[in-house]
């Protein structure tokens, strides 16, 4: 063999390996995973992009015919093309807020046990009870409501509530499907959401406020008050969001406990509807384009309220914990 071929032999897999050399040192594969992620990350703006702009698409002839009218009036009348949107707006803002005045003080509750009092073999195991309630499918929180829980609102709550608060909020006769038993269902759905984000904002509060506020004194309870609480009360403010935009957007265990019927009324034991509710309810019937239309406007107006709502529980949160990272 000539000395020439045997030195090009030798030399190729040097070649080959300054090749591959200078690939690391030009930092191409961290340039190919930057670029691969942020493609995922634009992704899902655009599809976000692509939902909004189909229901506003599909929306058009409502918001033609109907304009400004579609949200101030309650008149929904497929048959004579009239549709106004306050019931269900009415209907999905109540139960929400029901939900979260129900949840909210168990959720806060839950994350301070598992953070501050519970024992450490019990952490895990409880964390997880609560976090297995997300798991849980929508529809078979509804079937649980309608066979369980509204008879037993019908039977032994409801009486209760009518009998020592009364009126404006609690009139009967109830049938247990009713607006308040959305709220309930609703609180338990959205527990998990309001437990695990409070969690982690309380785990993100540095030790050394809790060691000071004892060293000055403070018994456990004011511990948890100045030195946990206090500092977390934005996060916790995003938690609450977030809880608020999953009960927003809740369609079949609503649909299947709130009573569906498009009325206005401060009786939170009378049956009412809801966005998700009636688009559940009323799109395999829809008669024409114009009523297909108005269900996608209701659609486009809860997607807005729920997408303002998420950003800003994000940026709470987002804004708490890394103010204590640093």
């Amino acid at each position: 063999m000539s000395p020439t071929l045997e030195t090009t032999q030798d030399n190729a897999p040097e070649k080959q390996l300054s090749f591959f050399a200078q690939m690391a040192q030009a930092g191409f594969g961290d340039k190919v995973f930057q670029r691969l992620t942020q493609f995922f990350a634009l992704l899902i703006l655009f599809l976000a992009f692509m939902t909004a702009f189909t229901l506003w698409v599909a929306s058009r002839d409502c918001i033609h015919k109907m304009g400004w009218s579609f949200l101030t009036t309650s008149d929904w009348d497929p048959v004579n093309s009239i549709f106004g949107s306050i019931p269900y707006v009415y209907g999905t803002i109540v139960s929400s807020l029901l939900a979260l005045l129900i949840a909210t003080p168990f959720g806060f509750g839950i994350a301070l046990f598992l953070t501050e009092l519970a024992p450490m073999k019990l952490r895990e195991p409880v964390a997880f009870l609560v976090e297995t309630l997300a798991a849980i499918p929508s529809v078979v929180y509804g079937l649980w409501g309608i066979f369980l829980l509204a008879p037993f609102m019908r039977v032994y709550v409801d009486p209760l509530l009518e009998k020592y608060i009364g009126g404006p909020f609690f009139i009967g006769p109830s049938t247990g499907l009713s607006l308040f038993t959305a709220g309930v269902i609703l609180s338990i759905m959205i527990l998990p959401t309001i437990t695990a984000i409070s969690r982690e904002v309380f785990e993100s509060v540095p030790h050394s406020y809790r060691e000071s506020a004892k060293a000055l004194g403070a018994t456990n309870w004011e511990t948890i008050l100045l030195a946990v609480m206090k500092p977390s009360k934005v996060g916790l403010v995003g938690a609450v969001m977030l809880a608020l935009g999953r009960a927003l957007g809740e369609t079949m265990a609503v649909t299947m406990v709130i009573g569906n019927r498009p009325e206005v009324s401060t009786n939170l034991l009378a049956a009412s509807h809801s966005m998700a509710s009636v688009i559940a309810n009323e799109f395999s019937e829809a008669v024409g384009d114009i009523h297909v239309s108005a269900l996608a406007e209701i659609g486009l107006l809860l997607m807005v309220i729920t997408l303002i709502l998420n950003i800003s529980a994000h940026l709470l949160v987002w804004i708490t914990t890394s103010k204590f990272k640093q």
